[in-house]
């Protein structure tokens, strides 16, 4: 999988102006935003408008897909560096090809967001729990570069999805995500990971729904529902298995090649590589028993790199893995892949 992040933008005066576009090689994956952000002496207003198409995967040979388009206003009140508050307001348009998604196509999820963030101002996961999720730059690792030795960041938010003003859906979520840098000698260090998100309430609007989706039996959009796989998550499970429920950890244990002095290699300057470990844990539901369930826990291992090198004016990021859940029940093992550059 490749992909492809566009950004045109123009700073006037205090004013933002921007256009992105992300496309994903093979799975298909396009999205496109507008958004206009003033930077005020006390908070930073933005309102965007957006639409965004999801495929299935390749090897599913089928057109299926979901759209999401609407748009959101979005404010932060940012107290000193390292704290911050926000407020979304977001509107939803929803639609898919997917027959077992009909009863929840054709229908609008307007809520609001209140987060609030310690550290990490920079880190592109955790802000999306409190912002636009779709805007983001994907990660493979938890960028070592914008959590420093020894620190660690916090976010949360609390979401309430509401049934009137020309929304369909009524539900209240939280989430929390929490980091933390220890290092190991000299030169090693691990990054800790903890993710968590519950729905608080949700409506149940019908009980006759057991396959092939059963967070279709709730009046929540699914793409507010949490992935317990994927890239960003549970690195050797499959981003499907889904829920209102969620609990999970990750460690990555990098250990530098080198990092401090540039070597020549395949005619590319490469200024640092680093090797990491990787584990995780964790599960994923539509109920709260779910975390007193230790056979619904998925265990995950795997190893991979990180590296970044040089090429003319672009810095490139590299990153892989490779994964894999201990379950006897699950055989499949992930390999993940990302390239990323900057002028």
């Amino acid at each position: 999988e490749g992909e492809l992040d566009l950004r045109l933008s123009r700073m006037i005066k205090d004013a933002f102006f921007e256009g992105q576009i992300k496309y994903r090689f093979v799975s298909g994956d396009l999205s496109a935003f507008l958004r206009y952000r003033y930077y005020g002496y006390k908070r930073v207003y933005e309102f965007s408008v957006f639409d965004t198409v999801e495929f299935e995967d390749l090897e599913d040979f089928d057109n299926d897909f979901e759209r999401v388009r609407g748009y959101l206003g979005f404010i932060t009140w940012p107290f000193d560096q390292h704290h911050r508050t926000f407020l979304l307001a977001q509107v939803d348009r929803l639609s898919t090809s997917k027959e077992e998604l009909r009863f929840t196509a054709n229908r609008t999820n307007t809520f609001v967001r209140f987060g609030f963030q310690r550290g990490t101002p920079n880190d592109s996961r955790s802000n999306a729990i409190v912002g636009n999720t779709r805007a983001r730059v994907d990660r493979l690792f938890t960028a070592h570069r914008k959590i420093g030795p020894g620190q660690m960041g916090f976010t949360t938010a609390l979401t309430y999805g509401f049934d009137f003003l020309g929304g369909d859906f009524d539900y209240l979520s939280l989430r929390i995500e929490a980091l933390k840098r220890v290092d190991v000698g000299p030169r090693m260090f691990v990054v800790g990971r903890l993710r968590a998100g519950s729905f608080l309430f949700k409506e149940e609007i019908r009980d006759d729904v057991v396959a092939p989706f059963v967070g279709d039996r709730f009046a929540v959009p699914r793409n507010e529902l949490f992935k317990l796989g994927g890239r960003e998550n549970l690195k050797g499970v499959d981003n499907d298995i889904r829920g209102t429920e969620l609990a999970l950890t990750t460690v990555e244990w990098f250990i530098p090649w080198f990092e401090s002095d540039a070597r020549r290699f395949l005619g590319l300057t490469w200024n640092s590589v680093h090797w990491v470990l990787y584990a995780g844990l964790g599960t994923a539901g539509f109920d709260k028993d779910v975390y007193a369930d230790w056979d619904r826990y998925f265990p995950d291992f795997g190893g991979g790199l990180e590296a970044s090198f040089q090429l003319k004016d672009y810095t490139f990021f590299l990153s892989a893995v490779v994964a894999g859940s201990s379950r006897n029940d699950i055989e499949d093992v992930e390999a993940h892949f990302s390239i990323k550059s900057y002028h």
